[in-house]
């Protein structure tokens, strides 16, 4: 079976479902209004509050949700075989995410463009609002620590994607400054930038001195260089402490200056790279070597299989930007069907052909066993196999190997950081609503918070143990994100349920997915904590997981029983929606 059939069924689920679901839902279950004044005007103050074309929001917003995470989780979920993925990514897309992604930005705009934890304490409670913020903040962490680990590794690994990557930058603020100011297109510029983007990374390719190496510039592979530390660790750890610098001023800065320009640069990285895979799919038509199913794989696939693959069918963290950047940017509330479902269906579409160039790589489903021998292998090959299939894609429209390996990372990375510098923007409204929520006044000032948010993911990334070697702290908590995102998810759908009960509306939509999430979710993480990290099984355990993992657990317990007695009362909605 050709690949291409796999691509042309998703691709058709994803057409019917914008064109007919989602006009379902705007109309009958949200009820747009073109009329309602969005906080970007209400609250026009051009750092957060902007009034956005809604081309270059659904460029940030796509860009932001998307990172590494629609690759990586298919690209291990095909363990269990390329049927289950497919099928989640493609129903959890038009029946989940969209939903889920189009809710959480509707809500936030009719509420001030506050955050899901702030809606919470409307909605549920004041005790429910903390409690979701705190889960709410340790995921945000882990996604800082961990997307900074892979950026420094991919610039490591791939060193002529750096001059490419960081070229972005300052194009991006001339763009910003030039559409700002002059109230210009965005758009012939940023083609004009990707061109210069793509042009540099193809000659980088070619010529060493133009590939930004620390490795080599702390002595070469092997090398042991200051604090006992080797040449990689120091590049690594030197990565680390410019990418924060980095994240520090671009989550600092207006939007319109550097996040919405350059976002809207990764939105055309998007349809390129959809482009060039999807075609070079159309041309070579691979065969699927790999299994349909997996009746040898050592971990079962359910419930697993829906915490693996999170962004690309579901994801609590695309609530986070819905309701913390997206609807602060929102132009017109009728374009919020286009920012947030269409979002989720890019991110479904990046997710599918992730899936495609993993199950298509392999010559054979021999060596496919081989490479995906257990989860844990599949953990580790998931993202390496992806760019190598990638890569196969490509060269099927003749673009050379080691060209296409370096653009597909720098699409990589360019969606990493972005995802980085959006979570760190967010983990900085977190810390100030905590700030207000306990009267602490400095946590309110945004460099105080944004110190906090970097500084604190900086020391977790930095982390000389680490399952992955220095530096690699973020992925101590990792096991946690799979579970704590979905369980987000789930929690964003239900405040969406609640208000559209208490409106008198069909919450049906919302409702069910809601429920499923809940218990895959759920039933996941009770074994994760009683069974895996508490060491009752055959396992030795983890405390630090078992901590933080029971934590959130009765947390979000917490919140279900409360969420549950507000849901069954009647009487009005007591946050400012209006029906």
């Amino acid at each position: 079976m050709g690949g291409i059939w796999l691509a042309l069924i998703g691709g058709i689920v994803f057409l019917l479902g914008y064109k007919y679901y989602s006009k379902l839902i705007a109309e009958r279950i949200y009820r747009l209004d073109p009329d309602y004044v969005t906080p970007a005007h209400q609250y026009k103050d051009g750092v957060d509050f902007v009034p956005t074309n809604k081309f270059v929001l659904w460029g940030h917003h796509f860009t932001s949700v998307a990172g590494a995470a629609p690759i990586v989780g298919p690209a291990i979920a095909v363990y269990w075989g390329w049927l289950p993925a497919f099928l989640w990514v493609i129903l959890g897309t038009v029946f989940a995410a969209g939903v889920h992604d189009f809710g959480t930005l509707v809500l936030s705009v009719r509420n001030k463009g506050q955050s899901v934890g702030t809606l919470a304490s409307k909605l549920i409670g004041k005790r429910a609002k903390v409690l979701f913020l705190f889960i709410i903040l340790i995921l945000v962490l882990m996604v800082n620590a961990v997307f900074a680990w892979v950026i420094a590794n991919l610039f490591i690994t791939f060193p002529a994607s750096v001059l490419s990557v960081f070229i972005q930058i300052p194009l991006a603020v001339w763009i910003g400054y030039r559409v700002y100011k002059r109230s210009g297109s965005m758009l012939l510029p940023s083609l004009v930038a990707l061109a210069v983007m793509y042009l540099s990374a193809v000659v980088a390719s070619r010529v060493e001195f133009l590939q930004i190496d620390f490795v080599q510039y702390f002595g070469g592979e092997g090398a042991v260089s200051l604090f006992g530390l080797s040449s990689t660790s120091m590049a690594f750890f030197a990565w680390i402490i410019i990418l924060m610098i980095y994240v520090y001023i671009a989550s600092t800065l207006p939007v319109w200056k550097l996040l919405q320009p350059r976002d809207y640069i990764n939105s055309h990285q998007l349809v390129v790279g959809l482009g060039l895979l999807y075609l070079g799919l159309l041309f070579s038509n691979p065969k699927i070597t790999a299994p349909m199913t997996n009746s040898s794989a050592d971990v079962s696939w359910f419930p697993l299989l829906f915490i693996t693959i999170a962004c690309g069918a579901i994801s609590g963290f695309h609530g986070l930007v819905s309701s913390g950047t997206s609807s602060k940017q929102l132009n017109n509330e009728t374009e919020a069907r286009f920012v947030g479902y269409l979002g989720a269906v890019g991110e479904g579409a990046l997710a599918l052909i992730a899936i495609i160039a993993c199950i298509t790589f392999f010559p054979n489903i021999a060596e496919f066993k081989a490479t995906y021998s257990g989860f844990a292998a599949a953990s580790g090959a998931g993202l390496g196999v992806f760019i190598k299939g990638a890569g196969q894609l490509a060269a099927g429209l003749g673009i050379p190997a080691d060209i296409a390996a370096t653009i597909v990372s720098v699409i990589i990375v360019s969606f990493a950081a972005t995802t980085l510098d959006s979570s760190v923007r967010l983990m900085r409204y977190i810390i100030a609503e905590l700030g207000e929520e306990y009267n602490v006044m400095p946590l309110t000032k945004t460099h105080v918070a944004t110190t906090i948010a970097v500084v604190s993911s900086a020391a977790l990334t930095l982390l000389p143990q680490g399952p992955k070697g220095f530096g690699s702290g973020g992925y101590l908590l990792w096991p946690l994100f799979g579970t704590s995102n979905q369980l987000l998810a789930g929690i964003s759908l239900l405040l969406i349920t609640i208000w559209l009960k208490r409106q008198g509306r069909n919450y049906i939509a919302t409702l069910i997915p809601m429920l499923f999430l809940m218990f895959m979710t759920l039933w996941a993480m009770i074994n994760q904590v009683i069974f895996e990290w508490s060491g009752a099984g055959e396992t030795e355990g983890n405390m630090l997981l078992f901590i933080f993992g029971s934590i959130i657990l009765i947390f979000t317990l917490w919140i279900l029983i409360t969420a549950a007695s507000s849901l069954s009362k009647k009487g009005e909605d007591p946050t400012q929606f209006t029906a």
